[in-house]
């Protein structure tokens, strides 16, 4: 697939439009979002993601259609565990609920940038070594074993690495001042609570960054493609956020079928490396991933839903990927 620097531009120049318009949006008035507010946002960056690959359906055909289609639908279903993570942060530093769209906003900017590098990293390392592939696929398998034994637990933000270093390192004050970082208090200059929270958000950016790039290099090799399908599953993910977190403790079955879309793609990459070594392993076709992510995404929500309904206790959790007693993250 080629792609002209033009259309690179223009892709590019577009999101940071969207970007700077939800920024400037935040900025001039503060508020918290409605039900309505976030259900016709969610619906226009789904509306803007699914024309993008109509155009690349009938642009590059059916081929790369599907294969933008089913990277949209893995990047879309992992930021959906990335928003549990955000509401676990954003309810543990006890954030200012006029604050949460600038802390989602910067987070989803962070994360754009992060992808990014990512992405370009990747490309080169697929292009330049195929076994790339198999390290892509193993820590796939890994990390979807791993969701699927702590699917029933929660990372805790206060542990997370770089909020401890913050910590050792800067005085925090007790209260938010507002949107700022830093403060001054009796001629001595400290940090707000702010602070913490962007190194937890930036911090679970790059984690999360380390498996989506991975898995949606599983179902296509196309760099402007996985670009495109990272950038638009993240656009809608402050909107989504207000529309969902209701809702996201009863997505019980989240975290398991995550886990399971994870060790797929895995395989997938593994399959990909050995055909292309020996010719003799099957290459599992797009539409068949496309089919199977689709598949499992119905599975978790109809199946959370019977659970929910015949437990209404039941709660979902975004799940972890280390044991509790040895995380450093």
């Amino acid at each position: 697939m080629e792609v002209s620097l033009g259309l690179w531009a223009v892709t590019v120049g577009g999101i940071v439009i969207l970007m700077l318009a939800d920024f400037l949006a935040i900025t001039r008035k503060p508020h918290d979002v409605k039900f309505r507010e976030a259900l016709f946002s969610t619906i226009f960056y789904i509306a803007i993601a699914i024309a993008f690959g109509v155009f690349i359906w009938f642009w590059q055909g059916p081929q790369m259609g599907s294969e933008y289609f089913a990277a949209y639908l893995v990047e879309k279903s992992l930021s959906v565990d990335n928003l549990f993570v955000f509401i676990i942060i954003l309810t543990q530093f006890a954030v200012p609920t006029n604050l949460h769209q600038r802390v989602l906003l910067v987070g989803v900017a962070l994360a754009l940038v992060l992808r990014a590098v990512f992405i370009a990293v990747g490309a080169a390392a697929l292009a330049a070594f195929s076994f790339t592939f198999v390290v892509f696929g193993a820590i796939l398998i890994w990390t979807g074993v791993q969701l699927a034994r702590h699917r029933n637990e929660d990372p805790d933000p206060q542990d997370n690495f770089m909020v401890r270093m913050v910590k050792k390192r800067v005085p925090i004050s007790d209260h938010y001042e507002g949107t700022k970082l830093f403060i001054r208090k009796n001629g001595k200059k400290m940090a707000t609570p702010l602070l913490l929270v962007m190194f937890a958000i930036g911090s679970t950016d790059i984690l999360f960054a380390l498996d989506s790039i991975p898995a949606t290099f599983g179902v296509t090799q196309e760099p402007y493609l996985v670009f495109a399908a990272n950038a638009f599953a993240l656009l809608g993910l402050r909107a989504l956020y207000f529309l969902l977190k209701g809702l996201l403790d009863k997505l019980i079955y989240l975290s398991l079928g995550l886990s399971v879309i994870l060790i797929f793609i895995g395989f997938k990459l593994l399959f990909t490396y050995f055909h292309e070594v020996t010719d003799t392993v099957p290459k599992i076709p797009t539409n068949v991933s496309l089919i199977f992510i689709a598949v499992v995404l119905i599975a978790v929500f109809v199946g959370s839903a019977i659970k929910v309904r015949i437990d209404p206790t039941a709660v979902g959790h975004a799940g972890r990927i280390t044991d509790q007693d040895t995380d450093e993250d």
